[in-house]
């Protein structure tokens, strides 16, 4: 007995020497507290962070005069969109996209889509791919990494070029005046919260009927009995989506179903018509790469994608506006933007002259190190040509309202697209040959838990 307790602090002692090793030591900390050396410089930025913004006080003020917003190409467009308190930024984009092409082709002054309709049907099958996720891994265990994945992620209000291609394609559209917004469509944090905990709950559901033995047709009998749960609260937050309704268009009224007016008005093949693009130099470029679950309905695709350089992207960017074409566009958007002027620039923020240090990574160490992602999606529409062609800036229709950044859009210059823009959709015709053919490859797959396949918001 005196041997274990001996034993056990021995081996105690040792495991706390062995920490000690790592930590921050006496002595340690003595040296990093003699490294440092106050200037009154220091003392006057500390006075200042300490009732002050940091990004305040790095504020840029010599690159205010830097405010340029002529632009030598730009798709036209009418009306700023808002999403509101939601994460819907891929939808408004998207929709932003196919409005700019209905506006110019009929000679609309005002066309806009409604958002509550498309992610009403969104979030249903967002509920079915989690339900159906669910009983195709059942004989996994808990621990199991897709498992996991999946309890995490039951449902969100964000997403990606995808879910316009797949919820679209599969439902239609119909004109905001038919489904108009709700405060849960516009605040979606609360029902969000609701769905994904109750379908959590089903999710478990599923598993121990598996465990107790109940066959595949038994579990998607119970799948349908919760879709009708969650289309219940969906109908109760958004109202019931419209089978039919009738619209005017130069004089002429007509009755349509979503999937008709689209097919009418619009008509695009979302799948096959559009190239996913994304300048990740973590990865090999030349590539295509397949997410794997990344996707807004069971039935739909995976998003894949061709990674290349920038400049590779920049010229199907560029041949896109020239020729009056919206793209779908996403970035880092938080990384130094400048909201009240509505600019994104590598120098409106000065943090390196106000810390006292460098901050020196690359693009592509950023991604490897979980610094940067793609966060926010918005329509590029404009670029800035120098007499040589190049892009000098950027600018994209943005989805936070009319006041927001510069009348709504936010203007990028060439550099900080360099190094914060990530994803880019342009129509194949833009595209050249080269690139067509590396969608021919099979795809390299990418878990769904990669950091660098978050859903924008």
């Amino acid at each position: 007995m005196k041997r274990s307790i001996a034993f056990c602090l021995m081996t105690m002692a040792l495991a706390a020497a062995q920490a000690q090793q790592g930590g921050i030591t006496p002595e340690l900390l003595k040296d990093i507290k003699d490294s440092y050396k106050p200037t009154p410089s220091d003392k006057a930025i500390y006075n200042a962070m300490a009732g002050t913004s940091i990004s305040v006080l790095a504020k840029n003020h010599e690159n205010l005069a830097n405010f340029d917003t002529h632009f030598s190409n730009r798709v036209v467009s009418h009306g700023i969109t808002d999403q509101q308190q939601s994460g819907r930024c891929w939808l408004f984009t998207g929709l932003n996209v196919l409005r700019a092409q209905m506006m110019a082709k009929y000679g609309l002054d005002e066309m806009e889509f409604s958002q509550n309709y498309c992610f009403f049907y969104d979030q249903l099958e967002k509920a079915n791919l989690f339900l159906q996720g669910i009983i195709d891994t059942r004989e996994k265990p808990m621990e199991d990494k897709m498992v996991e994945w999946l309890f995490k992620h039951p449902i969100s209000d964000g997403g990606q070029f995808t879910g316009i291609s797949d919820i679209i394609g599969k439902y239609g559209v119909v004109p905001a005046s038919v489904m108009p917004e709700t405060y849960s469509s516009e605040h979606t944090g609360q029902i969000a919260d609701l769905l994904g905990l109750k379908l959590k709950e089903f999710g478990l559901q599923l598993r121990q009927a598996a465990g107790e033995g109940a066959k595949e047709t038994t579990l998607e009998k119970q799948k349908k009995e919760m879709l009708g749960t969650i289309y219940r609260m969906l109908a109760l937050a958004f109202g019931e989506p419209v089978e039919r309704f009738t619209w005017t268009i130069n004089g002429e009224t007509k009755e349509y179903t979503p999937l008709s007016f689209y097919q009418t008005f619009l008509g695009n093949d979302l799948t096959g018509n559009y190239v996913m693009l994304m300048n990740d130099p973590s990865r090999e470029f030349y590539k295509c790469y397949e997410i794997d679950y990344d996707r807004h309905t069971y039935d739909g695709r995976n998003w894949t994608y061709v990674n290349l350089p920038i400049e590779d992207i920049k010229e199907m960017a560029v041949r896109s506006i020239k020729d009056s074409t919206m793209m779908y566009f996403s970035c880092d958007v938080a990384k130094f933007l400048d909201s009240k002027r509505g600019t994104l620039d590598l120098n409106n923020y000065d943090y390196a002259s106000l810390m006292g240090t460098s901050f020196g990574m690359n693009k592509k160490q950023r991604i490897q190190t979980f610094a940067s992602g793609s966060s926010h999606a918005m329509t590029l529409m404009a670029v800035d040509l120098d007499a040589n062609g190049k892009p000098k800036k950027w600018m994209v229709e943005n989805s936070w309202g009319a006041e927001a950044g510069y009348h709504g859009h936010l203007i990028m210059t060439d550099e900080w697209f360099d190094e914060y823009m990530f994803r880019l959709v342009v129509e194949k015709k833009y595209v050249p040959e080269s690139v067509l053919d590396i969608l021919k490859q099979k795809p390299v797959l990418l878990p769904a838990w990669d950091p660098m396949f978050a859903e924008e918001y």
